[in-house]
């Protein structure tokens, strides 16, 4: 069968890779046309990719206003491209703002629209769940709790756990030994407390000078910050100015977690990431006043800001928000839970009951088998003769 399969981002070229490689391994014969990048190229030959997301990812408000004409002329750009392709199936993964618009123009041209990875409209942008109801034909979703969030607004999603942990599996078997690590890093034989501050410049100005203040409070360990290629290394210098013993490494997190003693983490996918490999952690979140109050107004129904404490439906790991980040709080909350503190044990159990909940490796697998199965019924019941 042929897929076209969109992307618009890094995390999404990986969970397009790896979902094409199960497509591949349920459909031998299959087809690809792809928006994504060098991870979706490799599984789906560079010259099926019709555009890298590089230059198709625009993020912030500011930034789309921008660049409105060249998102428009790629929407054309893309509608043209599918419409020319026709696919058995067009496959958009995340990246909601223009999978949206491709949604409603899959469906007006009859082409099947299956969206992989929901945008998370539970917590951001609830009316788009009546764009799902009326442009998806199927919903594939990668947390447990969005099975009932979703039926309860009429919608059966599908639910095969979470690709993330193939991601995990692929990466500790390239993660090096601790005294490799320490050596390319420049780091000493002190163990490791992670800062993961964020992935965007407000993020980071914001929660890397309070995460870096816990370094004074722990002189037998060093603070290493887990920077991001498309931030400028001056940033994360700038921050935290050129006395502070918080340490550098870049586009290293996985390694980084793997061998800290535990994890001072913003919110988002670092934080379930973090779980998943086992080490203990804590939430701390600062944004501008204005985006608080904004945020606080659109989110009321969501309890917990950590994909952690929404899985497992209670506090497993703690989180410090705006005016609740105190260092003496932050340094008791990193005592409790390093090796010997008082929360520690528990939180490995509750990680343990986690991945239960989550649903173990091969998600990727079990959402393309999933898909080739509901492709072939689709196509079966279109090819079988009406009886008078």
């Amino acid at each position: 069968m042929r897929y076209y399969l969109i992307a618009g981002e890094a995390s999404g070229d990986l969970h397009g890779a790896n979902l094409m490689k199960g497509l591949l391994r349920h459909d031998p014969q299959a087809q690809f046309r792809f928006w994504g990048g060098d991870k979706m190229a490799a599984v789906g030959g560079a010259g099926n990719l019709a555009r890298h997301y590089k230059t198709a990812s625009f993020m912030g408000f500011v930034e789309v206003v921008m660049n409105l004409p060249t998102i428009l002329g790629q929407l054309r750009e893309c509608k043209a491209d599918v419409a020319a392709y026709a696919p058995d199936v067009l496959i958009l993964i995340d990246y909601p703002g223009f999978n949206f618009k491709m949604a409603k123009f899959a469906h007006l041209a009859g082409i099947p629209t299956f969206y992989y990875i929901s945008p998370k409209v539970w917590a951001w942008k609830e009316s788009r769940v009546k764009l799902i109801r009326k442009y998806v034909d199927r919903l594939f979703i990668i947390f447990p709790f969005e099975v009932e969030y979703f039926r309860r607004r009429g919608i059966e999603a599908i639910y095969e756990g979470n690709p993330i942990e193939d991601v995990l599996v692929e990466q500790k078997r390239s993660i090096p030994s601790r005294e490799a690590f320490l050596a390319e890093n420049g780091l000493d034989d002190r163990p490791i407390v992670a800062l993961l501050a964020g992935s965007r410049k407000t993020e980071i100005r914001y929660n890397l000078p309070f995460m870096a203040k816990l370094a004074a409070e722990f002189p037998g360990y060093q603070f290493v910050v887990g920077g991001v290629s498309w931030l400028d290394r001056s940033l994360y210098d700038a921050v935290l100015g050129g006395e502070s013993p918080v340490k550098y490494v870049c586009d290293k997190t996985y390694p980084l977690l793997a061998h800290a003693e535990a994890a001072v983490v913003t919110s988002g996918t670092a934080t379930l990431e973090t779980a998943l490999l086992g080490t203990p952690e804590f939430v701390c979140y600062r944004a501008g006043s204005v985006t608080i109050a904004i945020g606080r107004l659109l989110i009321r129904s969501i309890r917990y800001i950590s994909l952690v404490n929404l899985i497992m439906d209670r506090e497993v790991v703690r989180e410090m928000i705006q005016g609740d980040m105190e260092v003496r709080h932050a340094a008791e909350e990193l005592r409790a839970v390093l090796p010997g503190g008082a929360k520690h044990e528990k939180m490995l159990a509750d990680y343990a009951a986690l991945r239960e909940r989550v649903g173990g490796p091969g998600a990727s697998d079990r959402f393309a088998a999933r898909m080739v199965t509901l492709l072939r019924e689709r196509l079966a019941s279109s090819e079988t003769p009406k009886t008078e």
